[in-house]
């Protein structure tokens, strides 16, 4: 045997003890001692005769002892180990290896003596041991293993009861051995640390039983420790052979456990593992991969430790105690003064200065090593043999210990001592609350937790986890609902701006979130991601608090505090039921457990109490109403089966079994407020409002008190959004709902079908599908019912929208539609009892609709209106309303009708109250009532007994009467505070009282027997019964409409009924028919609809023109009376529409160019209308249709705004309020314009014509007058005055009418003297212009006659007679009859959302819109004069499409692959398209229809911008305001690439060309410049250098245009002198690309011109000749690079192959022409022979090869000699380039002023300029798509940012550097052309003749000779020169 090695305490002292201790990691034996840590692996363990091999000196730490084992050898050392973990050794070799020992008949033994604290380990053990290599997976013990206090004392105790452990050969452990190893390891003292558990990081509470016992002593088993992943799961699958079988993989898995998220408090190591938080960064690593002391700057120790050198930590009492605690002694070091070391509380300072824990004393043992614990100084009685725990262990059950000589009995854990001092009993832990989280077991001596089905038992074997993803709390904070991680205070966002969301909840299945609002009184639900919010419940509610989703059974349950009642619906709100309203108060919280089918709720009323019943609302009982104030929060604990909940006015939160017993305060301090509260696995989470954070806390002690996120704006509910919050459970009502029809609710084990509220059961399982009869009242923001059906006689809310101030009510069964009046929207209403169907029937000309009255004979309804005073009727859709009475009313009340006798009643509260009656159609009024009336109210009939009862607020009665007002008597005249609405049904009398807020009943024969329906109800209004037994009534009415045309009603016999008319128009004399319209009235515009007002009938009443549209702004008015239509413009929708009188035929016709039409007139005679714009300042005419228009005035126009015509005079008139107000005159055709009145105006708005008298007659809103003057101004006069703010204006007979803003009326006056104003109609806000029309008079002759005077197009009076004109910007020809098609010469330009055109062959420079459909964003233009069509790039859509000049066949050309397109360009020569493309970097090419598409240049561009071709001499320029901006340009297939300028740029935006004088311009919007140069870049000169922020330009004759964007505005200038500056258009936003369409502009021709040069695809013209192209994408067809060779198409046979093309069918040329075979096989890849390139089978390249530019080699001779010189001239331009860049002032860095662009912003109409610091030079353009008002999709718009460099250091260095340019001496002049193209003239002339090149010359000598050409007479004939029919000499036999 092994020698026996003593081993004292002190040696775990140093390394074990202390829980923070260890191996200290400088001590580099460790490293292998720590292998040592193998024998924890059971079978894959070393000797320790293998570990002495390996590690001959034991680690510093081991060898340190107080004893003389300090010098013990290696050997010594090894046994020294080998004792010191036999305690821990031998429980895993028993445990763990047991397994494999017991197999290979190893046996294990061990021998002890209490006394020695010795133990050995035998040879066979240690053979047995060596069995396995050390794993890889255990490098080191666990932290909890290395920090754990076992003391060497206890070895033999606990060697001997790890042996009892096991079973024979099954490896089981008893849970009495492990407890009592436990127990004996407890005795021991050691040095505890400061963690509270000697076995330092597990905490494992005390009174653990026997698996949860062996964490005290084996707490690394647990997987939250560090380095115990490993080991302890090890241990455990030896207690549990069920998991045995992962040992014979020979590795020590990672627990799933340990990969979970770590808990609060907790670090995780990268290995996954958990340990404390504290531990992170203290000096020891502590995770098994260390990865907790990484990234530390330095460790932090505890008030209670000290700090070591190396960082760690260790007891400060261990400071300069007279040992190397540290490891490297600096906790030994600077210890002169420190006096003696000091040993902790339960520790004994012995005399040699050592350290041993206070049991030890007196126990005969000479722990100190110098006998000081067992000296008589310490009371150390003498030890009798009796004394003694060797003899009989001292008397004791169980253990025994010596204290003070004095023997101690006491218990393993699990037990405790009884009073007789020696024996031990068992302690039952399932009795202490908390001890197990969920389920516990009790045994002897032991206990066991298990946990609710979806948790599992963590590490510690006493708590649980939830199964499933990391818990979120989800809470609601009043405007948004937020969710935070509780481990970790994440915090995000589920739903923002809502309104004031407190109650919450879940529904985890779905993935549904629901919310209460109670500002919106809704219930609302949304997905858990925030997405498809939609409303659940949304009337009826008035303060719902609490809510609960029902996850098994899916449903939605309720409280509100406000109608005291709990609900419940469907998921979608449908099927929605009172479940439970008596005797509740103020319910608040609610809670639902579907499993049990109950629902829980709290109810802080006058008798606050927690209640319960069944989820179907049975079963209703009491769980707590004592100690309760404010129980606000609730919530179960499903897995616990109890309930929490908080008192806010307690301040404490309470539990109690779900049956309301065994009630705890969990927490009573520290509580402010608290609101909500939710528990989730051991912990609660509350609000606070108080606090405004989310708290959380343990749900067993309340200790443990965290803040889990505060500043909160208002937490309310909050909820733990988990699966295990809604575990599985049982639906009782199965797949089919449980065969109800309506609702199945849980109750208890069973269910119950229930029905909505107010319907009745009808079977067990179905209910009624509709109701019979409810008491129907109005409360003002709701309509309600109360179903008769049912007993309960709760009030459900009719489902209705926009109810905001309900009055008056009434009903028809026949349709089953509910009516009701509103007198803040004032509108009559109506929809289905069920809330479906809801329309307004009635919405104009109401003012206070108060009473309301159906005729269920006739379908009709009646209502007064105490606004207008009138009584009104119309059929019950609302059609065909007419006025019945409207004279001697003062605020008629409420009404009823009798179809039965043909009357109707109605009260009048007015000055004099009475009750009146009068037939049913207005005839035999009489008042009926007419003393002891105050404010009589409600109305009822009796049609039984023939009574009439009404109720009087201010009598504070309910009176009846007969019919005809006699009998009358006093129903009920006490407790009657103020009754308003007033009902009968059956043998009961109902009505609603504002002052008690309840609706009443009593018998309506005696008034007795009252009895409350409801109470607490705010705001009740009127109340009616609805039912189905209305008696019915035979009338003639039923029969044909009685006959009548329009309106049949009832009336008081003989006659039975009468005939009448909407409002407004009269009977005929046949007392059944109707006119058909009005013939006199008045017409005005209100802003948002167009009235008229009869003038044919005795009182004015106003009717809204029914025309389908919504109107924004509407301003001016006329009337066409010959056609019966209505003009009138809306200067929102920018529109002049028209409609019949009847409101029919509705259609825009002008839509475009119109800003704010304030004026209007319509020439019935001419068949014209005319209008003023503010906006534009303009007079215009078109024909009625819109087509044909005409800007008529243009000129010193400031704010137009009313306009009249006189057609029989010729003359217009015009009133002008701008800065100089005048009134002026012309001719209807604009001319003859005469400025009549310019003084003493203000504000000139209405203004009409006086025919019969000549009179002009005007309004002055300013002056505050109506004045009248003759035609031509003089005679002026005042009318009326004074007038608040007249408007509109009108004449008809011998009345003038206005109106008035101010006083929202219509005001008549006598047209002559001013005198008799009546008010005409008031309260009509949003009063605008007015028309008096009679359509009786005749109209007047018209002037141009029945065949429009012989114009072509329009004809226009004027005072001599008429004249022809054409449309704006046409010109009339010479006949002075006849019309141009159009314009010859105009501007195209696009502004975002259109593109206008503006002719330059009239002068009035007026913008015209093309029809362009389904423009966005439009940047750049241009336009092919060959077939007609304008091209523009939408970037919004990002397309280049393009459509004809009217607008029709509109085509997308390039669809996809584009980004930016920035600038566009036609050839109209060669029929291509060129792009340039900002987003890809790119300038590409295709034909004009999109096909065959090319990149051209793709390289070394930074943002092109403009481009622009020169198809005569095959030259492509282009702008880049990159970086580095410059203008360059190419031959047009992209090569030659050459840049013109770079130097002095800033941003170069637009770009044109001057094909007469061979120039480039552009403008600068950096610079704020424009400027030119010719074709090469040289000869550069500022043309006006200080413009705004220019775009693009364009130019034409001697004019350069370009559109600006911050001036808004079109100018020009001359090109020649930079001078003569003009603004041609003004105030248009967004301006972008100009560009000029003439027949000078797109002439000339080249190669490409005829037969497309003979190319397959792609033919680009080049300075000297001209080549073929393919495009980037095959498309199908062959494509050959040779002009003239088709290639034919590839065989299909093989890849390989190519078409044997035979060389005598080449063409004549091709075999002839030896030249272009040569240059071509330069061109073509070398893939490509010889023989295929001549035979054109090179088709697939895409690289262009040249054309033949003739036969001759002296062309080459002449080529090679120009191009010598031409490299000559390069090199020295580069020269004096770089010695201009080298002279060129540099930025010195002083300072940078940048602006941006403008951002077009459509919503504003403005551009913004923002200061932005940017580097100098810096250009950006970036389109962004933004929110616009007019789709709903995202509006592109323009934001550029551009950087400008301001030198402000200097101010004359920066004017030297701004004009720094070329010289002004080579500006041209109008006959000076440049002759730099005569290269290129020979080089494209060597294929011709020298008669042909004679002629060329000539062509361009006088091309050159004259700029301006004479404009060709006919337009579509005389399209550009393009070189298509031109005919050409053959010059070679070949071409023959």
């Amino acid at each position: 045997m092994m020698p026996q090695v003593h081993v004292s305490s002190r040696v775990f002292s140093s390394w074990v003890d202390e829980p923070k201790r260890g191996p200290p990691a400088s001590d580099p034996s460790w490293q292998c001692w720590g292998s040592a840590t193998a024998l924890f692996c059971g079978p894959f363990c070393r000797a320790c005769s293998s570990l002495t091999a390996l590690c001959p000196q034991p680690p510093g730490s081991v060898r340190r002892t107080s004893s003389p084992a300090r010098t013990a050898t290696a050997s010594g050392a090894c046994g020294t180990a080998t004792g010191t973990m036999t305690a821990v050794t031998t429980v895993m070799s028993s445990v763990t290896c047991a397994s494999a020992l017991t197999r290979n008949s190893a046996a294990v033994t061990e021998a002890a003596s209490p006394s020695t604290g010795t133990a050995t380990v035998t040879p066979t053990a240690k053979m047995a041991l060596t069995r396995r290599a050390v794993p890889q997976q255990c490098p080191r013990p666990p932290a909890t293993w290395r920090s754990s206090s076992v003391p060497t004392a206890a070895a033999s105790s606990i060697s001997t009861t790890a042996t009892g452990m096991m079973t024979a050969g099954t490896g089981q452990t008893s849970p009495t051995a492990v407890s009592g190893l436990a127990s004996r390891v407890e005795e021991e003292g050691g040095r505890p640390g400061p963690r509270n558990s000697w076995s330092g990081k597990a905490q494992v509470p005390a009174g653990a039983g026997a698996q949860g016992r062996s964490f005290r002593i084996l707490s690394f088993l647990s997987g939250r420790d560090g380095g115990a992943g490993c080991w302890g799961r090890a241990f455990w699958s030896a207690l549990d052979p069920v998991s045995w079988d992962w040992l014979a993989t020979g590795v020590c898995p990672v627990s799933p456990a340990s990969h979970q998220p770590c808990r609060s408090g907790e670090f995780m190591c990268d290995s996954g593992l958990c340990i404390n938080a504290g531990w992170r960064c203290d000096g020891d690593a502590d995770c098994d991969d260390q990865s907790d002391e990484r990234n530390c700057t330095t460790s932090m120790c505890t008030a209670e430790q000290f700090r070591c050198r190396s960082g760690r930590c260790v007891r400060l009492s261990w400071r300069c105690d007279g040992e190397d605690d540290c490891a490297d002694n600096s906790d030994e070091e600077n210890c002169e003064n420190t006096g003696s070391p000091q040993c902790a509380s339960d520790q004994f300072l012995c005399w040699n200065g050592r350290c041993i824990g206070q049991r030890k004393l007196c126990n005969g043992v000479n722990d100190c090593g110098d006998n000081s614990d067992e000296s008589p100084q310490q009371n150390c009685r003498p030890r009798t043999g009796e004394e003694n725990c060797n003899v009989n262990n001292g008397g004791c059950a169980q253990k025994c210990q010596m204290v003070r000589g004095v023997v101690q009995c006491t218990c393993h854990t699990g037990f405790r001592l009884t009073e007789d001092g020696h024996m031990c009993q068992d302690v039952n832990e399932c009795a202490e609350e908390g001890y197990c989280s969920q389920g516990c077991t009790n045994s002897e001596g032991a206990f066991q937790c298990w946990c609710e089905a979806g948790y599992e038992l963590r590490p510690d074997r006493r708590s649980c986890k939830a199964l499933g993803p990391e818990p979120v709390l989800l809470f609601a904070n009043r405007i948004d609902i937020r969710q935070v991680l509780p481990h970790r205070s994440e915090y995000t966002l589920l739903l923002n701006n809502l309104e004031n969301a407190i109650a919450l909840d879940f529904h985890h299945r779905r993935e549904l979130v629901f919310w209460s609002d109670v500002t919106l009184d809704r219930i609302l639900r949304a997905n858990l991601n925030g997405s498809n919010v939609e409303e659940v419940v949304s009337t009826g509610l008035e303060s719902p608090g609490g809510l609960a989703v029902d996850w098994v059974h899916d449903k939605l349950y309720w409280t509100d505090s406000g109608t005291s009642r709990i609900e419940v619906a469907n998921l979608d709100g449908a099927h929605r039921k009172v479940l439970l309203w008596q005797n509740l108060e103020k319910p608040r919280a609610i809670a639902l457990h579907p499993m049990e089918g109950t629902i829980y709720w709290t109810d802080w009323g006058n008798t606050p109490r927690i209640e319960a019943s069944s989820m179907d609302g049975s079963g209703r009982r009491i769980i707590a109403d004592t100690h309760l104030f404010w129980p606000n929060g609730l919530t179960i604990d499903y897995a616990g089966h109890r309930m929490y909940w908080v008192d806010a006015k307690h301040h404490v939160i309470e539990r109690a079994n779900l049956d309301g017993s065994h009630r705890k305060a969990v927490i009573s301090q520290g509580l402010p407020h608290p609101f909500a509260i939710t528990v989730f696995e051991d912990s609660l989470y509350w609000t606070d409002w108080h606090t405004k954070s989310i708290n959380s806390a343990n749900k067993f002690t309340g200790k443990n008190q965290e803040i889990i996120r505060n500043k909160l704006h208002f937490p309310m509910d909050i909820h733990t959004l988990h699966p295990q919050r809604q575990p599985a459970g049982k639906n009782r009502c199965g797949d089919n709902n449980g065969g109800c029809t309506h609702l199945c609710l849980p109750s208890g084990q069973n269910y119950t079908c229930a029905c909505p509220t107010g319907f009745r059961k009808i079977s067990s399982h179905a209910c009624a599908q509709s109701l019979d009869k409810f008491l129907l009242f109005a409360r003002r923001m709701d309509i309600r019912r109360i179903s008769f059906d049912t007993e309960d006689l709760s009030d459900d809310v009719i489902p209705l929208a926009d109810v905001r101030s309900a009055v008056a009510l009434d009903w028809d069964s026949r349709d089953d539609h509910v009516y009701w009046t509103d007198v803040s929207t004032d509108t009559i209403s109506r929809a289905k009892w069920d809330g479906t169907g809801q329309e307004v029937v009635v919405d104009t000309s109401l003012e206070s609709p108060a009473g309301l009255a159906i005729d269920w004979v006739t379908n009709k309804l009646y209502w007064t209106d105490a606004g207008t005073d009138r009584i009104e009727v119309a059929n019950t859709d609302g059609s065909m309303r007419t006025v019945l009475i409207w004279e001697n009313l003062d605020r008629p009340r409420d009404i009823v009708v009798e179809p039965m006798g043909g009357y109707m009643y109605w009260t009048d509260w007015g000055a004099s109250p009475k009750i009146e009656r009068a037939g049913m159609d207005a005839s035999g009024r009489q008042v009926i009532i007419s003393s002891n009336l105050t404010w009589p109210n409600g109305l009822a009939i009796d049609y039984g007994s023939q009574r009439l009862y009404w109720a009087d607020a201010g009598m504070k009665t309910i009176e009846f009467a007969g019919l005809d007002g006699s009998k009358r008597k006093v129903l009920i005249g006490s407790e009657l505070p103020h009754p308003f609405g007033l009902t009968l049904y059956g043998e009961r009398i109902y009505w609603t009282d504002w002052q008690t807020k309840s609706i009443q009943s009593a018998d309506r024969l005696t008034g007795l027997d009252r009895e409350t329906l409801q109470e607490n109800l705010e705001n009740l209004m009127d109340i009616h019964v609805f039912h189905r037994r209305r008696p019915p009534v035979s009338t003639p009415c039923a029969r044909e409409n009685g006959g009548c045309s329009h309106l049949c009603l009832r009336s008081p016999n003989p006659s039975g009924f009468s005939c009448t008319c909407p409002t407004g128009i009269n009977l005929m004399p046949d007392g059944k028919t109707c006119s058909p319209g009005m013939n006199s009235f008045l017409i005005f515009a209100r802003r948002i609809d167009i009235r008229m007002v009869s003038l044919d009938i005795p009182y004015f009443a106003d009717v809204v023109v029914p025309i389908n549209i919504t109107m924004k702004n509407t301003i001016a008015i006329g009337v066409d009376p010959q056609e019966g239509k209505v003009y009138w413009s809306d200067s929102t929708l920018h529109s002049i529409s028209r409609a019949n009188l009847d409101g029919s035929q509705h259609e825009d016709i002008i839509t475009t160019g119109l800003q704010t039409t304030d004026g209007l007139a319509v020439d019935a005679i001419g068949r014209k209308v005319y209008w003023t714009d503010t906006g534009t300042n303009r007079i215009e005419v078109g024909n009625l249709d819109g087509s044909m228009r005409k800007v008529l005035v243009w000129q010193n126009l400031d704010s137009p705004r009313a306009i009249v015509l006189y057609h029989e005079m010729g003359f217009m008139y015009w009133t002008d309020w701008g800065e100089n107000a005048k009134l002026e005159r012309s001719g209807m055709d604009g001319s003859d314009r005469t400025v009549l009145i310019s003084n003493n105006l203000g504000w000139p708005n209405g203004l009409t014509v006086d025919k019969a008298s000549s009179q002009l007659l005007w309004a002055d809103a300013h002056t505050e007058r109506i004045e009248a003057a003759d035609l031509n101004g003089a005679s002026r006069h005042t009318l009326v005055s004074p007038v608040q703010h007249p408007y509109g204006l009108t004449l008809l007979d011998s009345y003038i009418y206005w109106t008035d803003w101010q006083t929202r009326s219509i005001h008549r006056a006598d047209k002559g003297t001013g005198s008799n104003v009546i008010l005409v109609r008031s309260n009509l806000p949003g009063l605008m212009d007015i028309q008096a029309v009679d359509r009786a008079q005749p109209l007047g002759f018209n002037k141009c006659g029945s065949r429009n005077g012989g114009c072509s197009h329009l004809c226009l009076p004027r005072p001599s007679g008429f004249s022809c004109a054409c449309p704006t910007g046409i010109q009339l020809k010479r006949d002075g009859k006849t019309c141009d098609p159009s314009p010859e010469t105009y501007l195209l330009f696009s502004s975002r959302g259109s593109i206008r055109r503006i002719s330059l062959d009239t002068s009035d420079h007026t913008d015209v819109h093309i029809p362009v459909p389904e423009l966005n964003n439009v940047i750049s233009l241009d336009y092919d004069s060959v077939d007609g069509k304008v091209y523009y790039t939408d970037v919004f859509l990002d397309v280049i499409r393009r459509a004809d000049l009217n607008g029709s066949n509109m085509e997308t050309v390039i669809g996809r692959g584009l980004k930016t397109t920035d600038g566009l360009a036609v050839d109209w020569v060669a029929r291509n398209l060129y792009w340039t493309d900002t987003g890809r970097n790119t300038i590409e090419a295709s034909r004009l229809d999109g096909s065959c598409r090319k990149v051209l240049i793709n390289n070394s561009l930074d943002e092109p911008r403009a481009i622009a071709v020169f198809p005569r001499k095959g030259y492509l320029f282009w702008t880049d305001w990159g970086h580095i901006a410059k203008i360059e340009r190419a031959n047009l297939d992209g090569s030659e690439r050459k840049v013109l300028i770079n130097t002095d740029l800033g941003w170069p935006n637009g770009l044109t060309l001057d094909y007469d004088t061979r120039r480039i311009y552009w403008v600068d919007a950096h610079l704020d410049r424009i400027e030119s140069a010719d074709l090469s870049g040289k000869l550069r000169q500022v043309l006006v250098s200080h413009v705004s922020h220019p775009f693009a330009l364009t130019q034409q004759d001697r004019w350069i245009y370009w559109t600006d964007w911050q001036t808004k505005s079109i100018q020009r200038v001359d090109k020649y002198s930079g001078r003569n500056k003009e603004t041609v258009l003004a105030n248009v936003e967004g301006l972008m690309d100009i560009i000029v369409v003439s027949p000078q502009r797109q002439t000339g021709t080249n190669a490409c011109g005829v037969n497309n040069g003979g190319c397959t695809h792609l033919c680009f013209a080049r300075a000297s000749d001209f080549v073929c192209a393919c495009p980037d994408e095959p498309d199908g067809r062959p494509c050959s690079l040779v002009p003239g060779l088709v290639p034919p198409a590839p065989r299909a046979t093989s890849l390989s192959e190519r078409s044997p093309v035979l060389p005598n069918t080449l063409p004549t040329t091709l075999r002839s022409s030896t030249t272009w075979t040569r240059t071509s096989l330069e061109e073509v890849e070398g893939r490509c022979s010889e023989k295929d390139a001549q035979l054109g089978l090179c088709a697939h390249s895409n690289e262009a090869i040249p054309a033949a530019p003739g036969e001759g080699l002296h062309v080459s001779y002449v080529i090679g000699g120009l191009l010598s010189i031409l490299l000559i001239l390069v090199v020295i331009a580069a020269l004096m380039l770089y010695r201009h860049k080298k002279s060129k002032l540099t930025d010195p860095g002083m300072g940078n002023l940048t602006y941006s662009n403008p951002s077009y912003r459509t919503s504003t109409q403005e551009v913004k300029i923002e200061a932005i610091p940017k580097p100098a030079m810096y250009n950006q353009l970036c389109y962004k798509k933004e929110g616009g008002p007019d789709h709903n999709y995202t509006k592109e718009k323009i934001k550029i940012v551009e950087g400008i460099c301001l030198l402000s250091g200097d101010d004359a260095e920066w004017d030297d550097l701004k004009q720094l340019r070329s010289s002004r001496g080579g500006l041209l002049r109008d006959h000076v052309c440049m002759k730099t193209d005569t290269v290129s003239l020979q080089a494209s002339s060597v294929s011709l003749d020298d008669t042909e090149t004679e002629q060329l010359l000539q062509e361009e000598q006088s091309e050159c000779s004259s700029v301006h050409t004479a404009a060709t007479p006919e337009r579509r004939g005389s399209l550009p020169d393009t070189g298509w029919k031109h005919e050409r000499k053959l010059s070679s036999e070949s071409q023959v």
